[in-house]
């Protein structure tokens, strides 16, 4: 279960001192701003997710993965915002690898495995992120579809997609990091209205 902690609200200010103060190592910072943003984290991620366990654990992801980059922010001031895109970008990974693929022709059949039984409320909630995810894949260009329908949903390797568009590894590379996060404000641009 998700334990709320207590913090209060900091003005622009006490922001921007916590972060510069972690961004130098200080530890403590760190903690406050983990108080500070935990909650809104956590809820973005089992937005996201929809899922207590898995929003909890990418919850504890984020921060790991803030505190390795937090020198890799310029301005204090948007850590806010800073640490949602990360968290929102880690869920849209870690929601779109850990679905298991099922085959098309197989009508009926659950994937291997699912032996859980769904909620109507679940299952409307993943039909509702399904939909989402492919009107966000339709509003990106043909490029980026591509590139992340390869990668994703056919599951060939960054080798198989360098040879089938012709590209260096490291273009592909680039090419789904910038794809990925087109296709996050896409979502995040479809959740807004």
């Amino acid at each position: 279960m998700f334990t709320q902690t207590t913090a209060t609200t900091l003005d622009q200010d006490e922001l921007t001192q916590l972060v510069a103060a972690a961004q130098d190592g200080d530890r403590e910072a760190f903690e406050q701003l983990f108080r500070q943003f935990q909650r809104a984290v956590y809820v973005t991620a089992y937005r996201r997710l929809g899922n207590d366990a898995e929003a909890q654990e990418l919850c504890q992801d984020v921060f790991v993965q803030a505190l390795r980059k937090l020198d890799q922010l310029h301005d204090p001031a948007c850590f806010g915002g800073w640490i949602r895109s990360i968290t929102t970008r880690m869920a849209i990974n870690r929601a779109v690898r850990s679905r298991p693929m099922a085959s098309l022709d197989a009508e009926g059949a659950s994937p291997a495995g699912d032996d859980e039984v769904e909620t109507p409320l679940a299952q409307v909630l993943a039909e509702e992120r399904r939909q989402q995810l492919h009107v966000g894949l339709n509003r990106l260009s043909d490029m980026d579809r591509s590139t992340l329908t390869a990668f994703y949903f056919r599951g060939q390797s960054l080798i198989q997609m360098s040879d089938e568009f012709q590209s260096p590894v490291g273009t592909i590379k680039r090419r789904l990091h910038v794809a990925r996060k087109r296709l996050a404000q896409e979502l995040e641009t479809l959740a807004a209205t």
